[in-house]
């Protein structure tokens, strides 16, 4: 398994940008929290008084309902359980992403034969 960290990485493509992730479960904290520590500005989407949310909050990062948190953001990573993507997407990203934004969707298969992750990126027009 090959390690990735800061230096193997071109950070300017993010910093100065306002990154905002979409759930706090295994993907999205990991997520969250090295962005944040890379110094990248990062907000947390969760359903307000969700379970996460003050797991997001006790550890240092901005934390908003899905709708106000994708507002201003210039990437949106939805990091929740696939069967709650295209809902909540509907619902809360679609009406407020900005124009020519991109959001990234992280699924990860599972089947037992295929044990591939998949990502879906949608540009708003």
């Amino acid at each position: 398994m090959k390690v990735y960290y800061d230096k193997d990485a071109d950070l300017s493509l993010v910093k100065g940008k306002k990154v905002t992730i979409v759930g706090y479960g295994s993907q999205g904290h990991a997520h969250a929290l090295n962005l944040n520590d890379s110094g990248v500005k990062v907000t947390v989407g969760l359903r307000e008084g969700g379970a996460s949310w003050d797991k997001a909050k006790k550890a240092g990062l901005t934390v908003n309902g899905v709708g106000e948190a994708v507002k201003g953001a210039d990437f949106v990573m939805m990091l929740m359980p696939d069967e709650h993507i295209a809902a909540v997407y509907a619902t809360e990203v679609e009406l407020n992403i900005r124009k020519g934004r991109r959001s990234v969707s992280l699924t990860a298969s599972t089947s037992t034969t295929d044990k591939s992750s998949r990502a879906r990126i949608s540009t708003s027009s």
